[in-house]
């Protein structure tokens, strides 16, 4: 059996022993096997320190559901599937309803609360939602095809959301692609980016979410904790988060297209004038930003960051990571490998 972690203690009527106590709720890794593919996921349970040692957990059906769902997230990650929370975030950045969303893509009413609870989507089904995740102008042509299945007031009322996104989209569509040209020599997986292909919605969710922890967050800083979480993640996981590649410059790691990663329409950055006149970059969190791209061992990596330079200045993080070997060992202006990962310090 996997070694379970405590998460918390709770007050509650136990079902196994009968009696009124403190129970343990524990997470450990689990398998089960979906579709005739052995899939590994977080499964939570209680634990009672009074029953027998062969009977001393338990799940409530909040808990059964939320494993069930865990697994079923799982298979989709392993099969390149649109995760459960990513259906939701995508209905709710065209602010429709389940029924709505079906309606738009011309299927039965019920299907997008299956998919958001229960089912697993075929990759067909996947492939459409992507469509409309990645280009609003293709929900514009899906409420065309499906105008008869809304009132006049309903249609016009998504068509204006989903021209508001359109506005939106271009800017940022304009800004990826000039940071994925900065990696257009670097699609093959290695040590260099880490075996992780860029992937710029994760770069977006990672920067808000370091500027939802740490108030005063501007670029310097911001560059060395992208480079630490990419590298405590390759050092447990033997793959980055963000497909980012990383330089030896004056002031640290810094990566290539760094221009480019601040220009990008999702982030929250503005320009301020320092007490010195100079003119700095401040990160802050981006309002309904998608974190659902992110999954819980990411997060548990990127508090790790977080919680090391929380209280760091600039100039101290970039002290830290020159004493780095990856630093060190490097030549300015060469790319860091993240091969130096396993050596970094004091995590």
């Amino acid at each position: 059996m996997e070694k379970d972690t405590l998460l918390k203690k709770i007050h509650m009527e136990c079902p196994l022993c009968g009696r009124e106590h403190e129970i343990e709720e524990r997470k450990r890794l689990a398998t089960v096997i979906i579709k005739g593919d052995r899939i590994a996921y977080e499964e939570r349970f209680y634990f009672c320190a009074n029953a027998d040692e062969d009977e001393n957990e338990f799940e409530t059906g909040a808990i059964v559901n939320e494993n069930m769902r865990n697994a079923r997230n799982a298979y989709r990650v392993k099969h390149g599937l649109l995760t459960s929370d990513e259906i939701v975030a995508l209905r709710e950045s065209y602010g429709l309803s389940q029924v709505d969303l079906a309606r738009l893509l011309g299927w039965g009413e019920a299907t997008i609360s299956r998919y958001e609870s229960k089912a697993i989507q075929e990759e067909a089904y996947d492939a459409m939602l992507r469509l409309i995740k990645e280009n609003p102008l293709q929900a514009l042509e899906f409420l065309k095809k499906n105008a008869d299945k809304f009132s006049g007031t309903k249609r016009s009322e998504i068509r204006i959301k989903i021209i508001e996104k359109l506005d939106s989209y271009g800017k940022e569509y304009l800004a990826r692609q000039a940071l994925e040209g900065e990696y257009a020599n670097f699609e093959d997986p290695s040590e260099l980016n880490g075996y992780t292909k860029l992937n710029i919605d994760k770069i977006e969710a990672v920067v808000s979410y370091f500027a939802e922890k740490i108030s005063n967050l501007f670029k310097v800083k911001l560059m060395k904790m992208l480079w630490y979480a990419d590298s405590l993640s390759y050092r447990q996981r033997k793959r980055t988060i963000t497909g980012l590649i990383y330089t030896h410059e004056p002031m640290g790691a810094l990566p290539i297209g760094h221009y480019r990663l601040m220009n990008l329409e999702n982030l929250n950055i503005q320009e301020e004038m320092s007490c010195n006149y100079d003119s700095m970059l401040h990160v802050y969190p981006t309002r309904n930003m998608d974190y659902s791209v992110l999954n819980g061992e990411e997060k548990e990596i990127l508090d790790k960051v977080i919680e090391k330079f929380k209280t760091f200045k600039a100039s101290e993080i970039v002290d830290y990571m020159h004493k780095e070997k990856a630093y060190v060992e490097t030549k300015p202006g060469e790319i860091i490998p993240f091969s130096f990962a396993g050596e970094i310090q004091n995590f």
